[in-house]
């Protein structure tokens, strides 16, 4: 008979090597995020938790596309390094929870791996106390074993050697004085800590044993299929959408980007201001009917009026995106750059971008899951870009170097970016912009600066990026020993300061006397003028526009 092979010797011990790797995991990130304050320390409990996955499961190394992962959430991970934010953070938990998903399953499209991806976010709370269960009840088993002897040798003599130990000391006095003497650790703080282990646990396991949604290629359709429409229908609709979206062009052409007067009271701010997001969903509306009716490979896309048709279309509504860019930008010209604008920016060419796939793919018969991919692809790249740039820093150093002639620069808004509108607050220091505004800029530039220098010594809040531009700041600084003016009663937003406030009304004997009683009512009496209300100097006025404004005078 012949013997039987035995296992190779690592595979006898894997689930104790995965057990290790997640005591190690979870005993550095205690003491690395323990009081967490925001620090690129979150990046080295990522790197670590990297390695762990790589070293209980050297699987990952040899699947295909495990190395792409592992490079993606290593990317993450040093981006954590460099500046931790919460998409950098999702970013790295997609990538390492797809390398761990790549041993057992094959990447197909987009839409189904995020499914894969949330299942096993949404059963990570569960994966730990499972296996336990399951570990515990299968008998026979050297892993089951060993985990009833790990409670029978160790759980069970300490509880119960703890509950006669309090009942000694309860009676025994010597034994309790010397049991007080001893310095216990805080009970929240134990509970803290074993919250901070759960969540550590309850994520770094499920990479270790995943167990995902199982869902066949072939199961699913990606987008329905909806019913070819008649061959005249189609023409008449594209032909009807063709001329509508034809109007909305050749006005932006004509108006928004050759700078014509416009007629009428409408001014070119009304012109440009106005539905850039509008015009945005009428693009991806216009998209979903291409992804939807007129898929590759039916009997209607292979008509060749339809084609040209479809064709027209997509690229008006890439002209369509890039108007509403336009009008974006004229917008950000005269009213200041923001976060949120440039991320409308980026939305907007990833738009642009998957309409020009999605002409691409009716030229080219591409499937639909192609399609997907392509535009996750591109989707990735753009929020691993966003991650990696401050797009604070971006708008506080665009608003510095391009001020604006319609509307003052808004210091309030450089104040609320923070330490990331440092080093353009400090410029401002020394720019022409009046001895009061040079004042808020130095009060703002050293409460900034004050501010990252206090986070960035404790080793919990430092950031590679805080560094460095605490660094430069620093240099920047040497020498400068102006302060800003007092400010008896507070500065507001921007560094505005506030002034004092109107000396109370003292009431005399003898105005009391003449005045008239209060339970006659006083009839016919004038109202008192409202008194002024100052705005403050950063805060946008109605900007002095005039019929036929052009694009170049708007910026």
């Amino acid at each position: 008979m012949p013997r039987a092979i035995a296992p190779p010797a690592f595979s006898r011990f894997t689930f104790l090597a995965k057990l290790a790797a997640a005591a190690a995991v979870v005993a550095v990130g205690d003491v690395l995020l323990y009081g967490f304050a925001g620090g690129s320390i979150i990046g080295v409990f990522a790197l670590l938790w990297l390695a762990a996955l790589v070293f209980a499961r050297p699987a990952v190394r040899r699947t295909r596309g495990g190395w792409i992962a592992l490079a993606c959430a290593a990317t993450c991970a040093l981006v954590l390094v460099l500046e931790p934010s919460l998409l950098a953070t999702m970013l790295f938990l997609a990538a390492i929870g797809s390398a761990a998903l790549l041993v057992r399953h094959v990447f197909d499209n987009a839409i189904l791996w995020g499914l894969r991806l949330g299942f096993l976010g949404l059963r990570a709370p569960f994966g730990p106390p499972g296996d336990l269960w399951r570990m515990l009840r299968l008998p026979g088993r050297s892993g089951a074993s060993s985990a009833r002897g790990l409670v029978m040798n160790l759980v069970l003599p300490l509880s119960g050697g703890a509950v006669f130990l309090s009942l000694f000391a309860s009676a025994n006095p010597v034994l309790g004085q010397a049991l007080e003497a001893v310095q216990r650790p805080d009970t929240g703080t134990l509970i803290l800590h074993a919250m901070l282990w759960t969540v550590i646990i309850g994520l770094v396991w499920p990479t270790l044993r995943p167990r995902a949604l199982r869902i066949a290629s072939g199961t699913w359709s990606v987008l329905p299929r909806l019913p070819d429409p008649p061959v005249t229908s189609a023409l008449i609709t594209l032909g009807v959408f063709n001329a509508v979206f034809a109007l909305e062009n050749v006005l932006d052409i004509v108006f928004l980007w050759s700078g014509a007067p416009l007629p009428g009271d409408i001014t070119l701010a009304d012109y440009a201001h106005r539905g850039a997001y509008t015009l945005i969903a009428t693009a991806l509306l216009a998209g979903l009917f291409v992804l939807l009716v007129l898929r590759p490979g039916a009997s209607l896309a292979s008509h060749p009026m339809v084609r040209r048709l479809v064709l027209v279309w997509v690229a008006q509504n890439i002209l369509l995106v890039a108007s509403s860019m336009l009008r974006l930008v004229d917008y950000i010209a005269a009213y200041s750059l923001t976060e949120l604008r440039i991320a409308a920016l980026v939305w907007m060419v990833l738009v642009g971008f998957g309409l020009m796939l999605i002409g691409w793919r009716f030229l080219t018969n591409k499937s639909a899951a192609w399609l997907i991919n392509a535009n996750a692809l591109t989707a990735g790249i753009a929020l691993t870009g966003a991650s990696i740039i401050d797009f604070g820093a971006v708008a506080a150093r665009w608003n510095v170097d391009h001020p604006s002639e319609l509307v003052a620069l808004d210091l309030c808004y450089l104040d609320q970016l923070g330490s990331a509108a440092l080093i353009p607050l400090i410029e401002l220091r020394d720019a022409p912009i009046g001895a009061e505004r040079q004042d808020r800029a130095v009060f703002l530039s050293r409460q900034a600066y004050e501010n990252l220098a206090q986070r960035q010594s404790d080793w919990q809040g430092w950031t590679l990026r805080g560094a460095w531009r605490l660094a430069t700041a620093e240099a920047m600084l040497a020498g400068d020993t102006r302060v800003a003016r007092e400010a008896p009663h507070g500065r507001g937003c921007g560094g505005h300061i506030y002034p004092p406030p109107p000396p109370p009304i003292v009431e005399t004997p003898e105005a009391a006397e003449s005045a008239p009683p209060t339970s006659v009512p006083v009839k016919d009496k004038p109202a008192a003028p409202a008194p002024p209300v100052s705005t403050g100097p950063d805060l946008p006025v109605p900007p002095p526009y005039r019929r036929g404004l052009t694009r170049d005078e708007i910026r």
